[in-house]
């Protein structure tokens, strides 16, 4: 089949090639989002699909909202018989979703119709589910509810973070979105509507909910962090100024010397220092911090942390 891909990120890229690397089909042109400026000076910088694209010798398209006019026209033109879609940041228009007979298929991050929406990868971290996935579904005008073509499985660990659950669902959907493009061109697929149960939605997670609250049980603390990880950045404060935070390990009782069992009483946000860790409380049992980041600064162990600002017994996070 002709296609047009439609992607940003780095999560977008595994599919990009992927499908430049079929004999199935031709990639005849890439839709990504308009440079994004970046880094200290502020410059213009090209989405990672561009880039990839660009190497490619595939033509680049930028528009500033699909359903500009001067797009459609040049969707017209392509002819692509299907727009395959990862993660390229902006809703399709009717207009746009008309022109391929296969329609625009995107790739999502969940197990459809558990967490539709923009964050499917932290929610489902930061509600403890144990399996999550991706599917394939023809898009249509309203919110991840299309019907489905396929689904691939992928075990949360208990340590997994957002950016390290994505990365490996990038790379397992990029098969599964190759295989889809495979059974349409071949007539072999097709899609079927989305189980009415078991609908969740997965709405963007901000720097405000990303913040800790240290009176909330452990198990929570842990999931939020690893859910905001490596974006938007777990943090809380200390005298004033933000600390960004790494993923935490809750602690058990079990784990501490008997000099060591008052950690396990720690109020909410309160500290404690050792010499190769830092512990701090919850509205359960302790966690012990990982990296901590004070703004401007690079990411240092907890312990390197407190050896630096030697908070005091009274003192607390958050």
């Amino acid at each position: 089949m002709r296609l047009v891909f439609a992607g940003t990120p780095d999560t977008a890229v595994p599919s990009l090639r992927a499908l430049l690397a079929s004999d199935q089909h031709e990639v005849v042109a890439v839709l990504t989002r308009p440079h994004a400026r970046a880094g200290r000076g502020r410059h213009e910088v090209a989405s990672p699909v561009e880039r990839v694209a660009a190497d490619a010798g595939i033509p680049v398209l930028t528009p500033s909202r699909p359903s500009d006019p001067d797009f459609l026209d040049q969707l017209v033109e392509l002819r692509p018989d299907c727009c395959p879609v990862v993660a390229y940041g902006a809703l399709i228009p009717a207009a746009a979703l008309a022109i391929p007979p296969q329609g625009w298929v995107n790739l999502h991050f969940s197990l459809l119709p558990a967490w539709r929406g923009a964050a499917p990868v932290q929610h489902a971290i930061l509600h403890g589910d144990e399996i999550t996935g991706a599917s394939t579904f023809r898009i249509e005008t309203g919110l991840d509810t299309g019907p489905l073509y396929g689904v691939v499985t992928e075990q949360i660990k208990p340590s997994d973070t957002a950016g390290e659950l994505l990365e490996r669902l990038a790379r397992s959907g990029a098969d599964l979105l190759v295989a889809t493009m495979d059974g349409i061109a071949d007539g072999s697929l097709q899609p079927r509507p989305q189980p009415t149960d078991g609908v969740s939605v997965a709405a963007k997670i901000t720097a405000d909910d990303a913040r800790v609250d240290w009176s909330a049980p452990a198990m929570h603390v842990d999931r939020l962090v690893r859910a905001c990880t490596p974006s938007p950045g777990a943090w809380t404060v200390f005298r004033d100024q933000r600390l960004k935070l790494g993923p935490v390990h809750v602690v058990s009782q079990d784990t501490l010397a008997p000099g060591q069992l008052s950690v396990g009483k720690l109020a909410p946000g309160q500290l404690y220092v050792g010499k190769r860790s830092v512990l701090v409380g919850t509205g359960t049992a302790a966690v012990e911090l990982g990296e901590m980041q004070v703004p401007g600064k690079r990411p240092v162990a907890a312990a390197d942390w407190a050896r630096g600002a030697r908070p005091d017994v009274d003192e607390r996070l958050g």
